[in-house]
């Protein structure tokens, strides 16, 4: 009984997803998953490279990145339609457009709003994407927002292959994720 308490969240094992279809169908309606990874950002000159926990609870999300020589994490929360972020330094900012302040304040942006379906393996809603799937029904690769995005390898997360690296380039950005660990709830 004490391991236990000490046990890791397990989640749930997803259903099988052998199309594009179903991958896009059962991903795009899935309510409750965290992943932890790692991420890094650059632009230009600037950037960072750290640890990254996202949390997803319906149309609520809870993001902390964490970098290493710099003493604390940002942290980005997604309440429906309002987004807050607060700094390493406990500054809190109500933002209003999320990529543009975050580039206003650090000289690098992430998609934060894209992202989340983007590490998922699937298109946002709402916007045209042109996308590459191999034969198993899994993204390779996406156009979607000014963003090229790639998935070049997939791991298990809940039973079934989930993205583990993700790259997203734009213009005057590169987002690179690695995903260790997914539950899905």
């Amino acid at each position: 009984m004490v391991l236990g308490g000490c046990a890791a969240p397990r989640g749930i094992m997803l259903p099988e997803m052998q199309t594009w279809p179903a991958r896009q169908d059962t991903l795009g309606a899935l309510e409750h998953w965290e992943f932890r990874g790692r991420i890094g950002v650059s632009a230009g000159s600037e950037g960072f490279n750290g640890k990254l926990r996202w949390k997803q609870n319906n149309d609520r999300f809870d993001v902390t990145v964490s970098v290493p020589l710099v003493a604390g994490a940002i942290e980005i929360e997604g309440r429906g339609g309002s987004v807050r972020m607060t700094d390493k330094d406990g500054e809190v900012t109500d933002m209003q457009d999320v990529e543009a302040d975050i580039r206003a304040r650090y000289g690098w942006t992430i998609p934060v709003e894209s992202l989340r379906y983007w590490a998922l393996g699937i298109p946002a809603p709402g916007s045209p994407a042109i996308t590459e799937v191999d034969d198993y029904g899994q993204l390779t690769s996406l156009e979607q927002r000014g963003w090229m995005v790639t998935v070049s390898q997939y791991r298990e997360g809940g039973g079934q292959p989930m993205p583990r690296r993700v790259a997203a380039t734009s213009a005057d950005a590169k987002v690179r994720l690695v995903i260790d660990h997914w539950i899905v709830r």
